[in-house]
């Protein structure tokens, strides 16, 4: 088993492919590898799904655990295992009954699978070991499709750092007197414009954009005849 999936690109299907799709985009304008941002175990710590089953449904094959006990009793193992103390070590049960408000009888019942979670336990368990609400019981499909969120997410605002340096090089070296908005629309044109300002993470970000676009209509109707 490798530690992704080589050209030409993700085979997942639905939802999960779109997302997975995106982020293949992103990282191949970003210069990165698949390898960096599919990589099964840094995913399967992110979602807490096996990391065979996200090899599995990154290829494009139906895989994952339907029984939403048997995927709690997984991840709660994959929270203790990679979500640990300052120290290095685990939780022990003891301290995750204190931390999630609860008997050390109860922890133990639900970490051994002998106590069906509640959705109460869940959150708790969730809020302790600092992790997204419906990480202990999403479907897999679901959990890896979050996981990809969050890695595009810190890919588009990679990008978009990337695109303010470059921004900020070109200002640089324009010609004193050129006005950056109008040099902005001839390197990039109008689709170029809309494009990055789709990938932009925040309505406040692109608010801005529009910004710049109106200034730059008034500039130009001003030296219009």
């Amino acid at each position: 088993m490798t530690d992704g999936f080589s050209d030409p690109g993700p085979a997942a299907a639905g939802p999960l492919g779109d997302i997975a799709a995106r982020v293949d985009d992103l990282a191949r304008k970003l210069g990165m590898s698949q390898a960096e941002v599919f990589d099964v175990h840094q995913l399967s710590d992110a979602s807490g799904v096996p990391a065979d089953v996200v090899q599995a449904l990154l290829d494009g094959r139906a895989a994952g655990e339907p029984d939403v006990q048997a995927r709690f009793l997984q991840r709660f193992a994959a929270l203790r295992r990679s979500r640990l103390k300052p120290n290095g070590r685990p939780y022990t049960q003891q301290e995750i009954a204190d931390g999630a408000g609860m008997s050390r009888q109860q922890a133990g019942a639900l970490i051994n699978g002998d106590r069906r979670p509640t959705m109460e336990h869940c959150d708790a368990i969730q809020r302790f070991f600092k992790v997204h609400a419906g990480y202990l019981t999403a479907e897999d499909s679901e959990a890896l499709a979050d996981a990809l969120l969050r890695t595009e997410q810190e890919l588009l605002h990679a990008f978009a750092a990337r695109e303010h340096d470059r921004e900020r090089e070109l200002d640089a070296l324009a010609p004193a007197g050129e006005d950056p908005l109008e040099r902005l629309l001839q390197d990039h044109g109008v689709r170029g414009i809309a494009w990055r300002a789709a990938q932009l993470p925040t309505d406040k970000h692109r608010d801005k954009v529009t910004e710049w676009l109106d200034m730059l209509l008034e500039s130009v109707k001003r030296v219009d005849p």
